[in-house]
């Protein structure tokens, strides 16, 4: 097997060798999306990415597949039908890493009466979310009485819970989908190069893109150098998410302005403080909002903030308001009695949403009003950009923007991701054919279930080479972070198959590990380190480079838990 340094090296060469029919910029879910999509219908296609895939807005989402109840209010109609559509793709398409989750609405009242007009309401919605695409996942929304609701969120106020009411959409892990999809395109041929930053179009004597010269970081285990050099490409496009117009001002010379960016937090807790058996919707009073408590393994997860914001795209902070706001909420409704020491995790992310403009010509005030539709345009000089959209349709956002390079190309190929299977799902095409997901997991001999469960609901049947490694070297089976269920073998394969170059790519999105026990996560820093040292060439000098640059960040993104403890 080729070290990661050797493969990342030829990985280089290649890009500066070849002609694409396509490159992209942006390695989220939508740019892995596109790579995919382009790959898989014949257009040679590369894709480079400034920082680590899904290092942005895709790894820091709600870690929701789902329609989107609210846009309903919004009479966002026609997305939540696309969404609809395209989750029921993803269980068949992905059936290993994205899930059907219940969620549980619950019913306010007074001595156990239920509002009446709000039931009704709720009623009405969740009837439109099942006819506009929600009974695909073979259940309808039902009410629920005071006593199941209770036994669903046990914390909630007894005082106030009348009733329920359960529908269905989807979850998954938004990082883990983002490289799957990317090792997917990977498969199919495309050339994926993270560390790697577009800093500039090539154009040709007509003033069309011809491709886009990148300054990419080329790792030798005791520095980090980079290299600058050209790839020659027919087109161009931009899947950058809240970073479109610094890319498009590169090509267009003024700064279009055409994304809000609006910044959502999530907090966890041990689960044990906040028990819940079921997803559910917490309504957030003082702003007529809701947020989503949402287990997690051992831990619970809640959010998400929906707030405008103006600060450093590259760097979203998390402030003691934003925690305070989800810890105040969920204190509102429940009798779990939140504290800021209670928080073990956070994540910040940015949604990249289109600028839309009232008959006043101003900015609407809320950014929750903004709609999550997608735009694919594209300037005088072809770059072509896709903006707006959302985690669930990345692959309707990947077939609308590929359809506009084939034009540009003057060429006609079929999209064909529709019933394309994800790297590592056990899913029978013919199955897929009828609408019906082949669920049934083949357990290997002699391998512990729990095992299994954990590497197959991460990684699929790809889990089967994960085990052969442990089997091969049973220290890749030791736990990585105490109370957290990722191993070691997830670290190996991370470096070795996933582009994996640093700490954070580790513990932050190849495995979830800081985002949900910041502390336990530092304790095992150095071990992790030490590992990585092993398998990527790390002087002891560059090793400890790492270590530092992780701690500190994580310490500075955490830096709320040091603000005034003043309510």
């Amino acid at each position: 097997m080729k070290s990661p340094i050797e493969s990342r090296l030829k990985q280089i060469e290649n890009l500066k060798t070849s002609e694409f029919d396509l490159v992209v910029i942006g390695g989220g879910i939508t740019g892995a999306g596109i790579a995919l999509d382009a790959q898989s219908r014949g257009l040679k296609t590369a894709l480079v990415e400034k920082n680590d895939l899904s290092s942005g807005t895709s790894s820091k989402s709600s870690k929701l597949v789902h329609g989107g109840l609210r846009y309903l209010q919004q009479k966002e109609v026609k997305l939540v039908y696309e969404s609809l559509a395209e989750r029921q793709r993803l269980l068949l398409n992905a059936s290993h890493i994205v899930k059907p989750l219940p969620f549980l609405i619950p019913l306010y009242g007074r001595k156990g009466v239920v509002n009446k007009s709000f039931a009704r309401l709720m009623s009405v919605a969740l009837s439109a979310y099942d006819i506009t695409g929600g009974f695909r996942i073979g259940k309808l929304h039902r009410r629920i009485t005071a006593e199941e609701t209770l036994r669903l969120l046990p914390s909630l106020k007894k005082e106030i819970v009348a009733a329920g009411m359960i529908y269905y959409d989807a979850r998954t892990d938004d990082s883990r989908l983002t490289l799957t999809v990317a090792k997917t395109a990977a498969n199919y041929g495309a050339i994926l190069l993270n560390y790697a930053e577009a800093v500039g179009f090539i154009y040709d004597n007509n003033s069309k893109v011809r491709g886009i010269k990148v300054t990419a970081k080329k790792p030798t285990g005791s520095e980090d150098e980079t290299e600058t050099f050209e790839i020659k490409a027919k087109a161009v496009v931009n899947a950058t998410g809240v970073y479109s117009d610094e890319v498009r001002a590169q090509d267009e010379g003024l700064h279009p302005k055409s994304i809000v960016a609006a910044k959502g937090i999530h907090i966890a807790v041990d689960g044990k403080k906040l028990p819940c058996n079921i997803a559910c919707v917490i309504p957030v009073r003082k702003d007529k909002r809701s947020i989503f408590v949402i287990p997690w393994g051992t831990e619970t997860y809640i959010g998400t903030t929906d707030t405008g914001y103006s600060g450093d795209i590259f760097d979203p902070d998390c402030t003691l308001e934003d925690v305070d706001y989800l810890i105040e909420a969920v204190n509102d409704s429940t009798t779990a009695n939140i504290s800021r020491s209670d928080v073990l995790g956070a994540w910040s992310g940015l949604r990249p949403l289109l600028k839309q403009e009232t008959h006043t010509k101003t900015l609407t005030s809320k950014t929750a009003d903004l709609s999550r539709q997608h735009k694919v345009t594209k300037s005088e000089s072809n770059v072509i950009t896709v903006t707006g959209g959302k985690l669930t349709t990345y692959r309707k956002m990947a077939e609308d923007t590929v359809d506009l390079v084939c034009q540009l190309n003057l060429t006609k190929l079929k999209c064909r991701t529709r019933r394309l299977a994800l790297m590592g799902s056990p899913v029978d095409k013919k199955l897929v054919r009828f609408g019906m997901p082949n669920l049934e997991i083949k357990y290997p001999d002699n391998v512990d279930v729990i095992l299994f469960d954990h590497l197959f609901g991460r990684y699929g049947i790809v889990a089967n080479d994960l085990i052969a490694a442990i089997e091969k070297d049973p220290k890749l089976g030791k736990q990585v972070v105490d109370g957290l269920p990722y191993l070691y073998v997830e670290i190996y394969y991370g470096i070795y198959h996933e582009w994996a170059l640093t700490l954070d790519d580790i513990l932050s999105r190849r495995t979830r590990s800081v985002i949900f026990d910041k502390a336990s996560t530092l304790k095992a820093v150095p071990e992790v380190a030490t590992f990585m040292a092993e398998h990527l060439n790390w002087t002891d000098s560059y090793k400890q480079a790492q270590i530092k640059e992780f701690t500190t960040e994580v310490e500075r993104f955490y830096s709320f838990e040091n603000e005034s403890k003043t309510v």
